[in-house]
């Protein structure tokens, strides 16, 4: 009996089974004699979320229009579908072909946040894949990772080939016809390994040798071969007109967090806020053009058939053309019925008017990310918005008609005192006051919502030498501002698990060593740690106990600049030395400015296109 059978004799067991059928609308299912190779996009999260994810449907449809490679989907199977798999055996399978992904060239899973490292781990062990790289032949597919966190990714390096560093619609398929070429050859797989580790952007684990000092620290980090460089590069896309991005999404037949067809305008952000990892490691920022996007969204209404659409970027607001693309593109969405989300916009800098329009029949709620509470820490954190910018635009959102507002700070950020802390209140306080003082309100009553998660010192940004606040800190700041919010009518106190937190800082800035805490947790049943429900704290000190492993040697120890960290050989673009100097400002509590503006000097100029204060792309050196 074939795979596909067992499989469709389960589905009526479990909940949402069409998480696992494929078939969706502008899904692709090629023929066995129709490509050379098959890899797997793995996302280690359920298909609602990873559905929802950008990343996927580029990569997937990027190596899909390469007529001699065939990239199929798997997410992780939810708890109830896992447990029917293991009792009757059924291997994890691809969505598309439903096979066994065991049997395929590559798999690779995309690392969006640390706290799916088990699901991998409990994905490859429902592939019946050995985790350990040096456990797997030639029998094996090639496993690989993506995204944001394999800029970091120490912790998960004895269990990948290897890792893509910077952006993957290009370089995937150019490694995928490398590896056709390999296939046809019958070589060994380190010969494969070699051939590719000296593509930028290709990071192979085990040709670098990592060696400890006494105390723990990491003394150095050596290649094993001559060829290799002694620094890894990202990949970048120069181009973004040039670069591919699909004219079909895959249509979901259920609901997902984010079901919508996506137009990303720009990479990169140049606000420069220090705690802030995706605004270093994306650099230099590249703009789609006014043209290309306004096709690719014509395309997208066509071939989806979605009825909302977002234009999204890290700090869409900043787009050089937003005024009259926001424009031109909500007159395409009213005549389609579609609605128009325009998520990160700094709202000191963009046009209520236009937001206004945006929600003209229905206004949802309006969300601010101030960060800090006072004006001396979003200094010290580089977040260039004032009280001012604050009140100024919740003025403005109270006058059109919103009643619901939403407010993001951190809590433990460097240098962070109880007077900080104050400011969040104060923030709120201020915001009902002003509704309370207001005349002729459109909305009768006024809801405001305070979230606050914890701050984690991430690689690659200027704080990663801080320390990370210990739970028993952060605990006390959250009790802090609880009791000061307990009794405040029309607002919601809302806070990030502290526990998660911690565990994501430990692999965060994690090394080699932490692969043996992984797999006990594994072992212990850990799995979809990102979700508060699924979370269980105890068998994580559990795992660390039993490995010999101290979770706060790398969460809260603080850092000296000549330390080699675990991620040291890695080369964002962004320099060591900006980063030092931003930390040193930080403490100072100066201000950098926007380098739209003014060149700041970054580094990142001195390899790749760096955008100038005129909007055109230059390549130059960074003045240093």
């Amino acid at each position: 009996m074939s795979l596909k059978k067992d499989i469709e004799k389960i589905l009526l067991r479990v909940e949402k089974p069409a998480r696992y059928i494929g078939t969706e609308i502008n899904s692709v299912l090629k023929d066995k004699k129709d490509y050379k190779a098959k890899f797997i996009f793995a996302f280690p999260d359920t298909y609602e979320i990873g559905m929802s994810h950008l990343g996927m449907q580029i990569i997937y449809h990027a190596l899909n229009e390469d007529k001699d490679i065939f990239c199929e989907r798997v997410f992780a199977p939810a708890v109830d579908m896992e447990n029917i798999m293991r009792e009757k055996n059924i291997p994890l399978f691809s969505l598309e072909s439903m096979e066994a992904v065991r049997d395929s060239d590559m798999i690779g899973f995309t690392l969006q946040y640390e706290l799916s490292y088990t699901n991998i781990l409990n994905m490859l062990d429902l592939a019946g894949i050995p985790f350990y790289a040096k456990d797997r032949d030639e029998s094996y597919p090639f496993i690989t990772v993506g995204g944001p966190c394999a800029y970091h990714a120490e912790p998960l390096a004895d269990f990948v080939d290897f890792c893509i560093l910077g952006e993957g619609e290009t370089l995937n398929v150019e490694i995928m016809h490398r590896y056709i070429r390999w296939k046809e050859k019958n070589c060994p797989k380190i010969e494969f390994l070699k051939e590719i580790a000296t593509i930028k952007g290709v990071y192979v684990p085990s040709f670098y040798d990592v060696q400890y000092n006494e105390d723990h620290t990491v003394k150095s980090i050596d290649k094993l071969y001559d060829f290799l460089p002694d620094k890894l590069e990202k990949y970048i896309e120069e181009d973004l007109d040039k670069a591919y991005y699909p004219e079909k999404f895959i249509v979901p037949f259920i609901d997902v967090v984010h079901n919508r067809g996506i137009i990303e305008i720009f990479r990169g952000c140049t606000r420069g806020c220090r705690f802030c990892q995706a605004g270093m490691i994306y650099r230099p920022v590249r703009e789609r053009s006014f043209e290309k996007i306004t096709e690719l969204r014509d395309k997208i209404i066509e071939n989806t058939g979605f009825d909302e659409l977002s234009l999204i970027s890290l700090s869409s607001s900043d787009y050089s053309k937003i005024d009259e693309l926001v424009t031109n593109t909500m007159k395409k969405c009213r005549a389609e019925n579609i609605s128009l989300t325009l998520p990160s916009l700094r709202l000191d800098s963009f046009s209520f008017k236009v937001l206004d329009e945006i929600q003209s029949y229905k206004k949802s709620g309006l969300t601010f990310a101030p960060e800090a509470g006072s004006q001396r820490l979003r200094d010290v954190i580089n977040k260039n918005i004032t009280e001012e910018n604050i009140y100024f635009a919740v003025e403005n959102a109270l006058q059109l008609g919103w009643g619901s507002i939403k407010f993001y700070f951190m809590i433990g950020l460097p240098t962070e005192t109880n007077e900080d802390l104050d400011g969040i209140v104060e923030i709120a306080e201020k915001v009902m006051e002003i509704f309370k003082n207001m005349k002729d309100k459109k909305s009768k009553r006024l809801n405001v919502t305070v979230s606050v998660s914890n701050f984690v010192p991430k690689p690659f940004t200027p704080f990663q030498w801080f320390p990370m606040a210990t739970q028993q800190e952060l605990t006390e700041k959250k009790e802090y501002l609880f009791k000061k919010f307990y009794k405040m009518k029309n607002v919601k106190f809302n806070y990030h698990d502290i526990s998660t937190s911690f565990i994501e800082g430990v692999f965060a800035r994690g090394d080699r060593r932490l692969s043996k805490v992984l797999v006990k947790a594994h072992e212990l049943g850990c799995k979809f740690d990102g979700w508060r429900e699924k979370f269980d704290y105890q068998k994580w000190e559990k795992a660390f106990s039993e490995t010999g492993i101290d979770p706060q040697f790398y969460a809260n120890r603080r850092r000296d600049y000549e330390e080699i960290h675990p991620w040291s050989h890695i080369d964002v673009g962004v320099t060591d030395k900006f980063l030092i100097r931003e930390n040193e400002k930080a403490k100072a509590g100066e201000l950098t400015t926007d380098c739209r503006n003014q060149c700041v000097s970054c580094g990142i100029n001195t390899q790749y296109l760096c955008f100038t204060k005129d909007n055109k792309s230059k390549a130059g050196n960074a003045h240093e």
